[in-house]
């Protein structure tokens, strides 16, 4: 089967800001049980994804354009480009910000269980 990312859009998530576009890669229901989300997750600028905690579950963002500020379980903020891979542990909490004034910043986020369903 082949057919194109399906697109969905969220504002202000998990107490973050803006409007954020989600090019779904796998639906939920086609992720079988392991996971939640396997997404491309574009950001205009100043736009975030409040920090979160992921319980039962984790999600590592793989940074494809652009910069941001990445906040990971211990609250450090730290600047993010292309090639740079988020990991969290399960049970652990992060957030993602847009700080650019013009660019968009684009990753790849997998929500995966840590048992399957």
């Amino acid at each position: 089967m082949i057919r194109k990312e399906i697109v969905t859009y969220g504002e202000n998530l998990r107490g973050g800001k803006g409007k954020v576009e989600f090019r779904h890669i796998a639906t939920e229901e086609e992720l079988l049980g392991h996971g939640k989300l396997y997404a491309r997750i574009i950001l205009p600028p100043h736009a975030s994804i409040g920090y979160h905690q992921h319980v039962g579950n984790t999600e590592p963002y793989l940074i494809l354009r652009g910069k941001g500020i990445y906040t990971d379980n211990d609250g450090t903020a730290t600047e993010v480009g292309p090639g740079d891979v988020c990991v969290i542990e399960v049970g652990q909490s992060h957030g993602i910000e847009n700080n650019s004034d013009d660019e968009e910043l684009e990753f790849v986020a997998l929500i995966y269980n840590d048992k399957a369903k």
